[in-house]
């Protein structure tokens, strides 16, 4: 009897765990594991980042300007130079013997001159004894015609008088277009003298381009020839021969690549954090100072005004940050990193980055389904039907709030509007922010997520 009684409790007590455990497990059926987050305030900054090398602000290469073999390299790579510093030198035998015939030339235009001139004052004092033995004999054929005409003298000396006075008037003449034939000598000898001087010019200028000097203070970071090299010079198309790269290194900059979604957050001044591969463990401050204006293809680097490529492909602009301190053993073409942060905020309401997602107003409006988790609706074509938000912990229930985000962290977004500090939202797993519906009934997990969760 006491066995029959034993059996009937125990089989009491399993239909009662049965029904308890079918009441759990409908209970539970519905409900969907979340990892949360809590809303909270604190300082964040937006960032842009670019990766490219270093490269001195100024910089010259030093081309051939004449074609010639290079007799003498007076600086190695490497080497700290001045103003006005030797470089290198060309072979420059027949620019200097043009330039010593230029000078004789000119010497001898100056001598040309010279004697032109002493020829013209030479005519010009000619012209005034002219003049004055013209006057003499017109005075003298003036009295003879006179005395003729009174029949005081004989025709013979009349006839007489009457031919000096002719014959100077010609000689005038003569005088006044010898001093016209001078001046005109004179003019162009002071023509060559000058045409002397522009081709003594045009071969100094042949011989001052077979010597290089240093632009500025600066440092030669590349140095491609050597001494025997013939160099030459560039022409049309052909680029000539480039002797050395001397750079000054006093300002140096990182020239970046930042991709086209993230350019319309930089700004001239916006200060950045530059990494060079080959300083391990420093950081050095900066700022931007130029931010290209043509986009350039990811591929090929090559400006978009100048490619026919397909416009899809993915385009980078050029930024230049400038460091602040750049210390003394950089060298231009070391790999760089740039952080340049486009926006801060102090105390911002931040949430987890991941923890953002989109919902359509037509799914929200629909009645929950029975199971908590179910695909979206596909997205409305309507922009305007889609609201950015996050699911927000109420009573067990994911709630969906929209919010209005400003800046964008590392990990962090800013919350504007729609939240508060304080406020659990749900931060994952991907694959559960991706199909939770709203107002479903949720269980908080945040144990150490699997991969699983995370996709």
């Amino acid at each position: 009897m006491n066995l029959k009684k034993i059996a009937v409790i125990f089989g009491i007590l399993l239909v009662l765990a049965a029904i308890v455990g079918f009441t759990v497990y409908q209970s539970q059926k519905n409900v969907v594991a979340v990892q949360t987050a809590r809303v909270q305030k604190g300082d964040l900054n937006s960032v842009v980042s670019g990766s490219g090398e270093i490269k001195p602000k100024t910089f010259t290469n030093v081309g051939a300007l004449a074609f010639g073999q290079i007799t003498r390299l007076y600086v190695h790579e490497g080497d700290h130079v001045k103003r006005g510093q030797p470089l290198a030198q060309v072979d420059n035998t027949q620019p200097s013997a043009n330039v010593a015939a230029g000078r004789a030339g000119v010497q001898a235009s100056r001598t040309d001159a010279v004697a032109a001139e002493a020829a013209y004052k030479t005519a010009v004092a000619d012209l005034a004894r002219a003049k004055a033995d013209e006057e003499q004999k017109r005075l003298d054929y003036q009295r003879a015609k006179g005395l003729f005409d009174q029949q005081l003298i004989a025709k013979a000396d009349y006839d007489a008088k009457n031919a000096a006075y002719e014959a100077s008037a010609s000689g005038l003449q003569q005088a006044e277009a010898r001093i016209a034939q001078t001046k005109a000598q004179l003019e162009s000898a002071n023509q060559r003298i000058s045409q002397a001087n522009a081709q003594l010019t045009a071969t100094s200028d042949v011989l001052h381009k077979t010597s290089y000097i240093a632009p500025y203070d600066g440092v030669v970071t590349s140095l491609p020839v050597r001494e025997g090299e013939t160099v030459v010079m560039g022409i049309q198309n052909a680029p000539g021969s480039t002797l050395m790269t001397v750079a000054d290194m006093s300002v140096v900059t990182a020239e970046i690549k930042v991709d086209e979604t993230d350019i319309i957050n930089v700004k001239m001044g916006q200060p950045a954090e530059v990494t060079i591969d080959a300083v391990q463990g420093q950081k050095f401050k900066a700022h931007v100072t130029e931010i290209g204006n043509n986009a350039m293809l990811r591929s090929t680097g090559v400006s978009t005004s100048q490619s026919n490529s397909a416009s899809e492909e993915a385009k980078d602009f050029k930024v230049v940050v400038t460091l602040d301190n750049p210390p003394d053993n950089l060298r231009p073409g070391l790999s760089a990193t740039a952080k340049i942060t486009t926006a801060t905020r102090q105390s911002a309401l931040t949430i987890p980055i991941q923890a953002l997602t989109v919902r359509n107003k037509k799914e929200l409006e629909a009645k929950p389904a029975s199971d908590a988790v179910q695909a979206a609706a596909p997205p409305s074509k309507a922009k305007d039907e889609d609201q950015q938000g996050v699911f927000v912990i109420r009573n067990k229930k994911a709630v969906f709030v929209p919010v209005k985000t400003g800046i964008a962290g590392t990990t962090e977004i800013e919350v504007m509007d729609g939240l508060k500090d304080g406020d659990e939202i749900v931060s994952g797993s991907y694959r559960v922010l991706r199909t939770l519906r709203n107002n479903a009934s949720v269980k908080i997990d945040n144990s150490s997520p699997t991969k699983d969760q995370n996709q």
